[in-house]
């Protein structure tokens, strides 16, 4: 009874729990709030679903309860602390899934209730965005009159003023579309639904805005017009009230002060026009934003500020007309008495001007002072005649005064007065121009005067024979001043003209022409006579100057010649002495320079000419020799570069062969012994050429010892001597290795053969060597493989190499036509291709048994054949499709050819060599032998190698 209590417990507990989980299932199913509304409500329905089976999970647990009792009552103490664990953990289950329950539900119901009061609030705002749409859409109404405007104005600041309040709306709008789309993901609440709330409120708030901006601006300006206007009739009205001040008061004040407050009112009246304009101006523009009707008022208002403004004006031009009239008859007579008295001043300080430059001064004066004193004679004469009209002005001026009632007597002895001022001064100027042109005449004719006294003077000191060169050279000063006087007389054609008359001017400048002529000849005549003498003095004292200095560099630059004969050490001071012999060139290339220089002096000199001669000659054999010198010099630099860069490339590839041929010889592993020998087969291919290579090293040391110092010699003849010793070690190292290897393979391999002649050779003849017995082959080892059985085998692989050979014609004669027939082709070549290997190793056995065979024409004969073989089996290889027709004849080379066939051979093999070697000849003769002085070409090391390199044809860039 108590088991079967306990079972029912456990029954009740994982029925429950069974329950519970699956409840927990469906709640996690349903925990999520994103996705479309239909889907969020479809969840939403769900948890109610399950938040109505809370009762019967409280049912469930009753009934545990109720189990859990009577199992505790009919279980021993021991076993009630399981049953309370159980129901312990159930309860805590089944609490923590009623929690779930309730979680799950309000939250999703909290999102379903979000959205919809968003929705509905975004209904509101669209309602709104619409309904401010359609108030702001029609145009702007014209108004009649500024109070229209301004409530128009009002109105729509009221509007702006609703859409500014929905602001405060719309953020909070936008702030729960992004808290919703937080939670439910859905594209009806994403950024771009909230950017397209934003830019049509955006829309509608910039709309409102303009409107206003648009209203403040017709109302402002209308305002504007309007205080205009009143400000234009009070400014009327006081011009009018100043008007009827001026027209009708008593006759107390002149009429000169009447006239002048006309003037102010004209002027005030003249810019009122001005205003008015602007207020036409200011019309139009308010006429646009205003009614029919209310246009119409305007106009009528303006007009008639207009006829109120002229009537102000016609009134104020009448009367400034009137006192214009009278204030003219008053100072007409004032008017023109002044004028006189002023014209009367003026003559007479002009008059007085005039005298005072008439005076002569006192001393002596000079010719350009006459000049000026004659010029300022002309001008006072010619500026008198021009103030004679002034006195006859005067005179009419005096006349108009006699009109008038009043007393004209003083302006009348004012008149006669500056007339005899004026005939005074005129009668001095012409006596004192008379006077200047005078002196002028005397001074014209001084230089021809003086120029016809020096003239015998200046004859005899050139026809004096041996004349001194202070008298010249003060001759000649003398001759250029009198050219300075004599040009001066030329330059003042227009002077002479005037002071003397056209006719004695011209016979004047004829006689100075003539003077100019004289003094030219005979200012060449000293200057002629001054070279000669001056050319005789610095001959003497320039000669003796110039011709010790290049005695002495001559000397100096033959001694440093005689120096560079030593030969040098090594390479780099070979280049030194290139350098050192091309600064000497760069020296006697100047001294030719300064000797140039020097030979003009010793034209006339017969003794001076001799010694330039003999220093000139003394100059060029000194060239001859640096010349040679510097080509000998070039050439050894060059032999002695060529011969370090063969030297460092043999030396390098004997280095990285022997590091190759060690690394051969230390690996361990039979496995590996093909490949080492293909390797090492290779590298011995490459030692006859490497061989020409180390005797064209040894043909470039002899060379450079021919050309350098005994250490240089000995040196280069040590490393020749350490060179060959490196190529002949190398040598026996490889030929050693290779025959060791090619020894002791036959050994190794001896399976593999056995079965190469087991499997693949069945169809042909066989190696008789394969077919010995171990024990017999390591017998034939042992005696050094006696000559019979190396001529034997040598004959069995002429046999084979004929057998495949037959084999290959065969298959190539055939013409497959269908793919069945291709493959099979390919097969057979493979076949043959699978065994040139082994082939391959047994001729370079029968190589390595050359000297015991001792018939090299017929294993060279052989290996033509065999490598013939090789060869067309690659191309059948490459092109399996083509059939070659070619007979056995012709891939078989007759044996009877012997030496003949050999020896043709061996030239067709040499020939390459000889011409590569004719080659470097022919390019050794093209390269240049002489360079520019100052080459760039010269200085590089590399100037004279058969290596690349950069040229620069041109000066040296420093």
């Amino acid at each position: 009874m108590t088991q079967q209590l306990r079972d029912e417990f456990d029954s009740s507990v994982e029925n429950a729990e069974a329950w519970m989980k699956a409840i927990q299932e469906r709640l996690r199913i349903n925990d999520n709030t994103k996705g479309p509304r239909s889907a969020l409500e479809a969840r939403l329905r769900e948890t109610e679903k399950i938040r109505a089976l809370v009762p019967e999970g409280s049912l469930k647990m009753d009934v545990v309860l109720v189990k859990a009792d009577a199992a505790l009552r009919s279980i021993g103490a021991d076993k009630k602390h399981e049953v309370l664990s159980k129901l312990k953990d159930i309860k805590a289950l089944w609490e923590e899934t009623a929690i779930y329950i309730t979680h799950c539900h309000s939250r999703i119901e909290w999102v379903w209730l979000h959205w919809s009061e968003y929705l509905k609030a975004q209904d509101e705002f669209y309602t709104w965005i619409h309904n401010m749409r359609v108030t702001l859409e029609p145009d702007i109404e014209l108004q009649l009159g500024l109070k229209e405007k301004q409530w128009q104005l009002s109105h729509a600041q009221v509007l702006q003023n609703d859409v500014q309040n929905q602001s405060v709306l719309l953020e909070r709008l936008l702030e729960e579309a992004a808290s919703l789309f937080s939670r439910i993901g859905d594209p009806s609440v994403d950024e771009d639904a909230q950017k397209k709330m934003r830019v049509e409120y955006e829309g509608i708030r910039q709309e409102a805005q303009n409107r206003v901006k648009l209203l403040e601006t017709i109302t402002k300006e209308h305002e504007q017009y309007s205080a205009n206007v009143n400000q234009f009739q009070s400014w009327l009205n006081g011009v009018t009230e100043r008007l009827n001040c001026c027209i009708g008061e008593a006759p107390k004040p002149s009429a000169e002060d009447k006239l002048k407050a006309l003037k102010e009112i004209s002027k005030d009246i003249r810019s009122g026009g001005k205003k008015w304009k602007h207020l036409e101006n200011q019309c139009a523009d308010v006429i646009q934003n205003t009614s029919p009707l209310g246009a119409a008022r305007l106009k009528d208002e303006l007009e008639e500020l207009r006829k109120a403004l002229e009537k102000l004006k016609l009134l104020c031009s009448e009367e400034e007309e009137r006192l214009l009239r009278i204030q003219e008859s008053e100072s007409a007579y004032e008017s023109q008495a002044r004028q006189l008295e002023a014209d009367i001043q003026k003559l007479r300080k002009d008059l007085q001007r005039l005298e005072n430059d008439l005076d002569p001064g006192e001393g002596e004066k000079t010719e350009d002072e006459f000049v000026t004193l004659w010029r300022k004679c002309n001008a006072t004469r010619a500026a008198l005649a021009a103030e004679e009209s002034k006195i006859e002005r005067l005179k009419a001026q005096l006349k108009e005064l006699l009109r008038f009632s009043q007393d004209v007597q003083p302006h009348a002895e004012s008149v006669v007065s500056a007339i005899h001022q004026y005939q005074s001064v005129r009668g001095k100027a012409s006596k004192m121009s008379n006077d200047t042109e005078t002196q002028l005449k005397r001074i014209f004719q001084n230089p021809l005067q003086s120029f016809q006294q020096w003239k015998p003077s200046v004859q005899m000191l050139l026809e004096t024979p041996e004349p001194e060169l202070a008298h010249i050279e003060a001759a000649l000063a003398e001759s250029s001043q009198f050219k300075e006087m004599l040009m001066t007389l030329q330059l003042k054609k227009d002077l002479l003209n005037n002071v003397l008359g056209e006719e004695e001017a011209e016979s004047f400048l004829q006689e100075a022409a003539e003077a100019s002529k004289e003094r030219e000849i005979l200012h060449k005549s000293l200057l002629q006579s001054k070279s000669k003498l001056q050319n005789l003095i610095l001959q003497h004292k320039n000669f003796d100057a110039g011709f010790a200095p290049l005695q002495k560099k001559l000397s100096a630059i033959k001694a440093k010649l005689d120096l560079e004969k030593e030969p040098q050490p090594d390479l780099l001071g070979k280049k030194t002495q290139l350098q050192r012999l091309q600064m000497i060139q760069d020296d006697l290339a100047e001294l030719a320079i300064h000797m140039e220089e020097v030979e003009k002096l010793v034209q006339s000199n017969t003794t001076h000419r001799h010694e330039m001669n003999q220093l000139s000659s003394d100059s060029q054999a000194l060239k001859r020799s640096l010349e040679m010198m510097i080509q000998q010099s070039e050439d050894h630099v060059q032999k002695h570069w060529a011969y370090n860069d063969k030297l460092s490339d043999l030396q390098q590839w004997i280095s990285v062969t022997r590091e190759k041929i060690d690394s051969c010889q230390d690996a361990d592993g039979e496995q590996n012994t093909e490949g080492r020998l293909e390797d090492l087969e290779r590298w011995l291919a490459e030692f006859p050429d490497k061989e020409i290579q180390l005797h064209l090293v040894e043909a470039h040391g002899q060379l450079v010892m021919e050309n350098s110092s005994p250490e240089e010699t000995a040196h280069v003849q040590a490393e020749l001597d350490q060179l060959k010793e490196s190529w002949k070690s190398l040598k026996e190292m490889g030929t050693g290795l290779l025959k060791k290897w090619q020894l002791n393979r036959p050994v190794a391999d001896k399976k593999k053969k056995r079965a190469f002649v087991d499997h693949k050779w069945v169809s042909g003849p066989a190696f008789h060597l394969f077919d010995v017995d171990p024990s017999h082959k390591q017998e034939k080892m042992g005696e050094g493989q006696s000559t019979s059985s190396h001529l034997k085998l040598l004959h069995d692989f002429e046999e084979w190499l004929q057998g495949e050979n037959t084999k290959l014609t065969k298959i190539l004669v055939g013409t497959p036509s269908s793919t069945e027939e291709i493959k099979a082709h390919q097969g057979k070549l493979e076949e043959l291709q699978s065994r040139v290997p082994d082939g391959q190793r047994l001729f370079e056995d029968l190589l390595h048994l050359h000297p015991v065979l001792g018939s090299s024409e017929g294993l060279e004969d052989l290996r033509y054949r065999w490598m013939l073989y090789k060869s067309k089996l690659r191309e059948s290889m490459s092109s399996p499709s083509a059939g070659s027709l070619e007979e056995p004849d012709r891939f078989r080379k007759k044996r009877s050819g012997g030496v003949c066939s050999y020896l043709h051979r061996a030239c067709r093999a040499a020939l390459p060599l000889q011409l590569l070697l004719l080659l470097l000849l022919l390019l050794a003769f093209l390269l240049p032998l002489a360079e520019e002085t100052r080459s760039c070409t010269l200085a590089n090391n590399f100037a004279r190698s058969f290596k690349l390199m950069l040229r620069y044809e041109g000066p040296p860039p420093t």
